[in-house]
This record gives structure tokens, sequence and C-alpha cells, in this order.
């Protein structure tokens, strides 16, 4: 496979933002799987997704609200699924886990270490909202733990290895990458890894081109040539962080879950208005966009015949 690809993932909707923030959020079962194969029309080989209930889109992690559009995107498009095991901080991680361990998808997320987990500094931007768990969701977070002990992390890979799925590693902190070497070395988990370094949430790294760095460095020095390097970032370092990676032949996520913005202060309309503006930004650098097939070859995925969805 040659060295110019670049994986492009879209997070559709995530747990995170609510549906006060944006317009533009996907809640419905209908509307997520527009979003996700709107945005795998624009270039995605990945979709990344949560479900909501569409009564009031708060973050629900039961099986049933995920097959509606999993079923509809897999019968509209080659697209790699990627199912949540972050679901909410709030979740337990058996919770959590129910969706990727019924519909057994390519590949799951899944969060290497416990964190503080700030969501409380978008009060000071959202004061109106629509539904009642919202902001005490976003005022929560003060004392917010995400926990991912050691244990959640080996229950999540005692139920998933056996689906055949592999992972998005989401590495908040260097420590994540620590914790990710020791479930590796215990060949609980195969190369290559799929290492999705996170930046810029409060509670994890920041986004600062030297800590995008920093990160890069511990996982070279920890996996050598054993892994595929991916980011994300919050908000507006979204695609200054996504065209630093793929400058350095990085992979790159974006979508609604890690930030509702296009540019300063314009809404992304969709999830695929992200995808077409980092597929900009990696066509400018001399490199194109990998299929769906491409990322599986590169991924070692077991193929989207292999799910239960």
């Amino acid at each position: 496979m040659p060295s110019n690809k670049v994986i492009i993932s879209c997070a559709i909707t995530g747990s995170i933002h609510t549906p006060s923030m944006s317009p533009h959020l996907p809640v419905t079962p209908a509307e997520i799987a527009d979003s996700a194969l709107g945005a795998a029309a624009a270039g995605a080989a990945i979709v990344h997704l949560h479900a909501r209930n569409p009564d009031d889109g708060r973050p629900d992690q039961s099986p049933e609200a995920f097959e509606p559009f999993l079923k509809v995107i897999k019968q509209a498009s080659n697209v790699v699924v990627n199912l949540t095991t972050g679901g909410s901080p709030y979740m337990s991680v058996e919770e959590r886990v129910q969706p990727a361990k019924v519909w057994q998808p390519e590949v799951a997320s899944l969060n290497m270490g416990s964190m503080n987990f700030g969501l409380f500094p978008m009060l000071k931007r959202y004061k109106d909202f629509k539904y009642d768990w919202e902001e005490p969701m976003l005022e929560g977070s003060h004392d917010l733990v995400f926990r991912n002990s050691f244990k959640d992390i080996r229950y999540a890979l005692d139920t998933l290895n056996a689906t055949g799925a592999r992972y998005e590693f989401e590495c908040y902190d260097t420590s994540h990458l620590h914790n990710l070497h020791y479930f590796w070395s215990e060949g609980l988990v195969q190369a290559p890894l799929f290492i999705q370094t996170c930046f810029g949430l409060l509670g994890g790294i920041g986004s600062h081109p030297d800590e995008v760095m920093h990160m890069k460095r511990t996982a070279d020095r920890l996996f050598g040539d054993n892994y595929q390097w991916s980011v994300l970032a919050a908000g507006a370092a979204q695609m200054k962080v996504a065209a630093m990676a793929a400058s350095m032949g990085g992979h790159v996520r974006v979508g609604l879950e890690d930030s509702l913005w296009l540019g300063r202060g314009e809404l992304a309309q969709s999830n695929a208005v992200q995808v077409e503006r980092v597929r900009q930004i990696i066509e400018g650098l001399g490199l194109d966009a990998a299929t769906p097939d491409e990322a599986r070859q590169i991924l070692s995925l077991k193929g989207g015949d292999k799910v239960a969805f």
C-alpha cells in the first residue's frame, strides 16, 4: 500500500455536544445515517458512530438504538463502520461495550485510560438549552472522571476480541500510550495498532504542535512500525492538527463529534463539509484520501461481510 494514502475517519455525532449547540448535529437514526453516508461520499473511509435518543438527543448506548442506521449505512455504502465503546463518560463499561458486542463491527473505539473530562467550559458559550438534560450533563463534568481502568479495558478486549473487531485506540495523553503498550506486550491486542491521539479536550493533552509531536515521538518509541497514527483535535484546533499529522504521514479524524465548526464563527452544516475541507488539505499536500477498501488493507480489518448487521 503506498504511503500517500490518508485514512479520513468521520465521527458523526458523539455524546459531548448537545442538540442545542447546533441545528446540524445529527440526532435521529435517519439523520445519523444520512450524515454518515454524506461523509462517506465526501471521502471518509471510516465513520465512527454513536447513537442518540431521537426524542431529546441524549446519548443512547443500547444496541437497539444503533440498529436502524447501521443497516441503512451497510446497504448503501462500502464505508468502514467504527462503533464507539466510549458511549458517554457517565456510563459503565458494560453498558458502553454492548453495541460493539452485538453488532460486531470491523472497528470499535477503545479509550486507553481514565481521565478528568471537562465539558463545563461550553457553558460559557451556550446559555439556552432545549432539553432538561443538557445543562446538568455539562455542569456535572466539574466532578467527572471518565473511568477506563485496566480492568475495564481488559473487559472490553475480552468481550470484543472474539468478534474479530479491531480497535481505534483513543489516547488522550502519553500515559494512555503506555497503557496500550502494556496490553500489546501482553498479547491482548495485535499490530497494526490504529492509534488515535486526541488533542484539546480539557483533562487530556493540549493541541499545541509541541504536544502533537510529543505524542508522535512517544508512539514511535513504544511501537515502532507496528502502528498506524491518526489524530483528532477538539474545536478550533481540528483542521490545524489534521494538516500537521497528514504532512507527517498520519491519518486524520474530523466530524461533528469533535468540532461543530468549519471555521471561525461558521457552524459546519454537515459532517460532509468537514470531510471535504480536510480532503482539500490532504490533496493540497500531494496525498490521497484512502478508499474504504484501502483502509481495510492498511488496518488489516476483517471485512464488511464479517459484521453482524
